[in-house]
């Protein structure tokens, strides 16, 4: 298994697919009542308006994940521009997905590490408690990640996991 991530804003075709993928992303999470997902129309967003403002987005790096050099999944990272250097992180996973047929094959894992060593800094990752999915595979994933390095922290329904993946990379 040959797992990659490319820059989706440079490969159309990239784009495409995870425009043709974004609907299955919003079906996964609306089931989870993070009360966004459910209520986009009613708000005034469309999910084509939602995909486009993350490729805008200047502090957004829109990732797609590949395996043997086929989409399979994408992620959303944000940057932060901190106002100084005691900025709480420097990077969160905005969002992640890997579309269902991949999962639990190790796809998802193998991309973390990559996104991780690509954007070495202060990471936040957040979950909410009503997926329980994603917070077991971010507290799987991050623990092999860190070592079991790592904070995390809980309310107001969501699972914070905090850590630095440039000091991950030094004790390698």
């Amino acid at each position: 298994m040959s797992v990659s991530v490319r820059d989706t804003r440079f490969n159309q075709a990239d784009r495409r697919w995870m425009e043709g993928v974004y609907r299955d992303y919003l079906t996964d999470l609306a089931p989870q009542g993070t009360g966004v997902f459910p209520a986009l129309g009613e708000i005034g967003h469309r999910e084509p308006d939602l995909l486009a403002s993350w490729f805008s987005d200047s502090s957004a790096q829109v990732l797609t994940i590949l395996q043997n050099d086929h989409p399979v999944g994408f992620a959303l990272v944000r940057v932060r521009q901190p106002l100084s250097d005691r900025a709480a992180t420097d990077y969160s996973m905005a969002e992640f997905f890997i579309a269902r047929r991949w999962r639990r094959q190790g796809v998802g894992q193998e991309a973390v590490r990559l996104i991780l060593d690509r954007f070495a800094g202060r990471w936040h990752i957040m979950e909410y408690l009503r997926n329980p999915g994603a917070v077991s595979f971010w507290r799987r994933v991050v623990s092999a990640y860190t070592r079991g390095r790592y904070q995390e922290r809980s309310g107001s329904g969501e699972i914070h996991q905090y850590f630095d993946s440039a000091a991950v990379r030094v004790r390698q």
